[in-house]
């Protein structure tokens, strides 16, 4: 990793070790939350993983905080200012592409608004994420073909789309040229569906922190 994903690494395992410990959760009970790995979340709080933005999803679901509140540090303001170039940069690609999160708000109900690059053949598959979650994607460069259950559809600059989130989707440009897209995800009731095998676990007594 280079020296600012390592540093956005190492922020986010801080932030998960804070609110996991924070809720007097095992690394066990909230792997089992987010149905990922205690390997995986291990590896998330030492800054040591590269995880997937769903991956980020998963624990940041099961911590109901959100993905936004997850790679930013908690601030009392009401209006928070991402200055160009300062957004987290959650996905990236050989060719140049990167998924920047450059703004979003806190739970319950969470908007998250991306700036989308790809480079040529570029292509983000997305599981289905939380029931009710909404995307709006507009192309502003280029052309984009997303696919949503099965459906394709192609996007030239300028086009935009509104798709359901909670079915599997993916994003990709096709063509020889950079693609670069702006997208807003919806998320609403994030913190109230959290697996009762978790919360159930959460009161049992604190081992292997």
């Amino acid at each position: 990793m280079d020296k600012s994903t390592s540093a956005l690494a190492t922020a986010i395992g801080n932030r998960v070790k804070h609110e996991r410990q924070s809720r007097n959760w095992t690394l066990d009970q909230l792997a089992e939350a987010a149905g990922v790995s205690r390997r995986m979340v291990v590896n998330v709080e030492q800054g040591a993983a590269n995880p997937s933005v769903g991956t980020l999803l998963r624990i940041s679901d099961a911590l109901g905080i959100g993905l936004p509140a997850l790679v930013d540090t908690p601030r009392p303001k009401p209006v928070t200012v991402t200055r160009s170039g300062d957004g987290a940069a959650l996905w990236s690609s050989d060719s140049g592409g990167r998924g920047v999160l450059v703004a979003g708000t806190e739970s319950p109900d969470v908007v998250e608004l991306w700036d989308w690059t790809f480079g040529p053949d570029d292509r983000h598959e997305s599981e289905a994420h939380a029931p009710g979650t909404k995307e709006l994607l507009q192309v502003r460069q280029g052309s984009v073909t997303i696919v949503v259950a099965g459906e394709a559809f192609v996007l030239e600059a300028g086009d935009a789309v509104s798709f359901p989130g909670d079915v599997e989707h993916s994003y990709a440009n096709p063509g020889s040229d950079p693609a670069r897209f702006s997208l807003a995800v919806f998320e609403p009731g994030v913190g109230s569906g959290h697996r009762p095998e978790a919360d159930d676990a959460a009161k049992q007594p604190n081992e292997g922190v």
